[in-house]
């Protein structure tokens, strides 16, 4: 879609040619959203990709993931064998049910920052303890867990100004043995629930719950629960108002659905590698 308010595009780059956010501006990755609907109260996109943030950089403890890594470039990454967690990577790039070139466009910050309940990448960067590094406009950063930089359906900690500029996955989260879950009311629609269970090295359990609630929710046991335990802990933590309701699924359905996926993850991880 044409915008046809934007009077400027700017192309910084490096971090000191960004300019001075103003209302009316708008950072620019891939675009898949901001292109598919009219923006009339923007007027100025702020583009990212000439700042050539490396996609994605393997450290000693971390993978680190660049806001403008797309999807395409995730999914096709060649995982070391010790990283078993690495299946997640493709299953929640599928869970977007787009197309290829929804992929080789649409942004993992993107996708982050428009925190649809139904993110996938909320999703895979939560559950593996993803922490974001944010880029403030004076000039200093701060570092959020991924669950917390999501608060609500398309609602965030982002302020004005403010830029994702990465995803750090630590490399002991890609190498505990999880499960994915996810469903959606139709075929091809939406998550309507994303769960994923993990489980370390000394049998601690952490189930992460998405897309059925508004909000990323992070349950944590010492030890693999019991069918009881697990069911109590997530009536318990989720209040019914949290499950989110819109054409993809009712919130009880969605509760449901979450209580159901719980489970079937807590038996696979039962039962062993």
């Amino acid at each position: 879609m044409d915008l046809n308010t934007i009077r400027e595009v700017v192309r910084p780059r490096t971090r000191a040619q960004l300019p001075i956010w103003t209302a009316g501006d708008a950072w620019l990755a891939g675009g898949t959203w901001l292109f598919s609907e009219p923006q009339t109260d923007l007027n100025r996109l702020i583009d990212l990709t000439d700042l050539k943030w490396p996609a994605l950089t393997v450290g000693n403890d971390r993978l680190g993931i660049a806001a403008t890594c797309t999807v395409a470039q995730l999914d096709s990454f060649a995982c070391p064998p010790d990283w078993i967690a690495a299946p997640l990577i493709g299953q929640c790039c599928r869970a977007f049910l787009a197309s290829f070139k929804i992929w080789k466009t649409a942004t993992v910050g993107g996708n982050i920052c428009m925190s649809l309940p139904a993110g996938p990448m909320i999703a895979l960067a939560s559950a593996l303890d993803g922490v974001c590094t944010v880029w403030r406009a004076d000039g200093s950063e701060y570092r959020v867990p991924v669950a917390d930089f999501v608060t609500g359906n398309q609602r965030n900690v982002l302020t004005n100004g403010d830029l994702l500029r990465q995803i750090d996955i630590p490399l002991a989260a890609l190498r505990r043995r999880s499960v994915f879950r996810q469903i959606s009311l139709t075929p091809v629609g939406r998550s309507a629930a994303l769960l994923i269970g993990s489980v370390d090295s000394n049998g601690a359990l952490r189930l992460t719950i998405t897309a059925s609630t508004v909000r990323p929710v992070q349950l944590s046991f010492a030890d693999l629960p019991g069918p009881e335990a697990l069911r109590a802990t997530i009536l318990q933590k989720i209040a019914d108002g949290m499950y989110h309701a819109d054409v993809h699924g009712r919130p009880m359905w969605r509760k449901h659905m979450t209580l159901r996926l719980a489970e079937e993850i807590r038996r696979e991880l039962a039962t062993g590698p």
